[in-house]
Order: C-alpha cells, then sequence, then structure tokens
C-alpha cells in the first residue's frame, strides 16, 4: 500500500533487535548493517487516495542505515 508519513512518529518502541528478528539474515543481505531492530510507533498517514489518518506502523532499522520496509499495522482512525 503506498502512503506517506506526515508528520513524526510517536510512542516509538522496540519489537525485537539482533538476532531475535526473524528476517535479519535477509536484511543484512539487501542492506548491509550489523545490529537490526523491529521497531513500532503511531504517525498521520496520508494514503494514495489522498486520505489523512493515524496508523500504527512497523518498520526495521539499523544505525547508519536508517528506517527501511515500513508498513501499516493498523488504521487506527
Amino acid at each position: 500500500m503506498n502512503f506517506n508519513i506526515v508528520g513524526t512518529i510517536s510512542e516509538v518502541q522496540i519489537i525485537a533487535s539482533g538476532k531475535s528478528i526473524r528476517e535479519h539474515k535477509r536484511l543484512r543481505k539487501a542492506y548491509g548493517g550489523v545490529r537490526w531492530r523491529k521497531l513500532k510507533g503511531i504517525a498521520s498517514i496520508r494514503l494514495a487516495n489522498g486520505t489523512i489518518c493515524l496508523a500504527e506502523l512497523h518498520w526495521y532499522e539499523a544505525h547508519g542505515i536508517g528506517r527501511k520496509e515500513t508498513k501499516i499495522k493498523r488504521i487506527l482512525s
């Protein structure tokens, strides 16, 4: 699903880190990096049809590489 993040992500929490991430090997192969973390947070997003809503997002992040593979887990409002 195509979307853009509007503003900042709040209530950021670490879900998993290091080898406890199921996709750890794939992330290292695709993007490099050593210490990957899976995080979640809440942000306002703009969907492809122009609707702005609040959603819970999940993504992967590593130092020096940044946020990768952001996805919408659920729409909150």
